[in-house]
């Protein structure tokens, strides 16, 4: 799992991760443009704008154009984007990496963004605001991220609303791909059997006309807590959702080793501390799970599970007691070496495909400027101690970081508000 970068051009990253024995190969290309680069007028327009790329380029004006040459390869291809960068990619027979690269620097380089599929993409996008708004597991964490961070980019939905939806136009993604779709900016990774000089080669034949210059840059997150804080929508439903965390801190944080070994021990698996209590003992509910999130200036870690709405104030009681656990205990030797197997375990499982290799050395691009390789990530598990992860529970366990969203037939709320403690 070897990579190699170099930066050509006008500070076009190129990322290439040979796999000799590997059948396939993905080409993505990742930009520094997501929601947090957005205002309030313009929110979601880095989620619309990937939409539109598909859309019909200079070289293949119809939408059809683009999806039946990658249908022809038997390609699998999509697009994505977050609140810090957004990704386009193609999986295809290495015998076809000339034509998935073709198509994708296509994509980036070349889109039209016809104002009649503008119009009728806004139709598209509203339905898919309200596919995930009728998902109440999905929908408690988008108010999970407002609660958190309220009206600045980081709390708004990266779909934006279907107010500011309906109101964009084709300048909107003109001018916002103008400032942000720059060589400097951008990140091209190649993952899967290839010759690695070739490739770099045609990348910088394919991009030598891509946008020059400076990057527009986006806010730092504001973050303002000074006790615990809840928000609840209440909806007729069998059964409740909730999202309950903590503020922590962004990548490059000399925690962030040690709260991925945390948040395995706390909700990662079927023996996970979170697993045993809410499902095996205390029979609340189906799924049960939890994730550490940092970005490049913030961060959380979250517990997330759908329960009888009857006992969600005993639910949120037993999650904060296992959050105060790793405040108020020395985790044992072997629970520790459990979350570290656990943790290296899943991440080598997980990268055993082309696309998988090519999005996680272009989302540590992104958001670090660095590759680290699994084995290097694998180091720093490794030193993380039982001390270390009660020295960082001790940081980030507390009332002024402790948030709960909910989305559910939920009664009294006084009840809630008094199991929301950490204290």
């Amino acid at each position: 799992m070897k990579f190699s970068k170099h930066t050509i051009l006008e500070g076009l990253r190129v990322v290439t991760v040979p796999m000799k024995d590997n059948p396939t190969v993905t080409v993505l290309v990742m930009v520094e443009a997501g929601s947090k680069y957005e205002t309030k007028e313009i929110s979601g327009l880095s989620h619309f704008l990937e939409h539109m790329c598909f859309k019909g380029t200079v070289r293949r004006p119809r939408v059809s154009d683009i999806s039946r040459e990658l249908d022809s390869l038997g390609s699998q291809y999509n697009a994505f984007t977050s609140q810090e960068y957004t990704g386009y990619y193609a999986k295809a027979d290495y015998k076809h990496t000339d034509k998935i690269l073709d198509i994708v620097s296509d994509l980036y380089l070349n889109p039209t963004f016809p104002e009649k599929e503008i119009e009728k993409e806004k139709g598209v996008i509203i339905e898919e605001i309200n596919m995930y708004q009728d998902l109440p597991q999905r929908h408690v964490q988008d108010l999970f991220m407002k609660l958190l961070y309220g009206d600045q980019p980081a709390g708004w939905n990266i779909a934006g609303s279907r107010q500011s939806v309906s109101a964009m136009n084709r300048e909107n993604f003109l001018s916002y791909r103008d400032k942000h779709y720059v060589q400097s900016a951008t990140v091209v990774i190649v993952a899967g059997r290839m010759n690695e000089a070739e490739m770099v080669a045609q990348i910088r034949q394919r991009f030598a006309e891509a946008r020059a210059g400076r990057k527009g840059g986006k806010l730092s997150v504001r973050e303002e807590q000074s006790g615990p804080v809840m928000l609840i929508e209440k909806r007729k439903t069998d059964q409740t959702h909730l999202a309950i965390g903590v503020r922590t801190f962004g990548v490059g944080s000399p925690f962030e080793p040690v709260l991925a070994v945390l948040n395995v021990i706390l909700g990662g698996g079927m023996s996970s501390r979170l697993f045993l209590k809410l499902r095996d003992e205390m029979g609340v509910g189906y799924y049960v799970r939890s994730f550490h999130d940092p970005y490049t200036d913030h961060g959380y870690l979250q517990a997330a599970a759908g329960v009888d709405k009857k006992r969600l104030a005993e639910v949120i009681g037993a999650i904060t007691g296992e959050f105060r656990r790793f405040k108020d205990e020395v985790v044992l030797p072997e629970e520790l070496k459990k979350g570290k197997d656990y943790f290296m375990g899943n991440l080598y499982l997980s990268l055993e495909s082309s696309d998988a290799l090519a999005e996680y050395y272009g989302f540590q691009e992104i958001l670090k400027g660095r590759g680290e390789t699994p084995d290097e990530v694998g180091k720093k598990i490794a030193a993380v101690t039982a001390e270390d992860v009660k020295r960082a529970a001790g940081q980030i366990f507390g009332d002024d970081r402790l948030n709960l969203a909910v989305v559910g037939d939920v009664g009294a709320e006084a009840e809630l508000r008094a199991a929301l403690t950490l204290g």
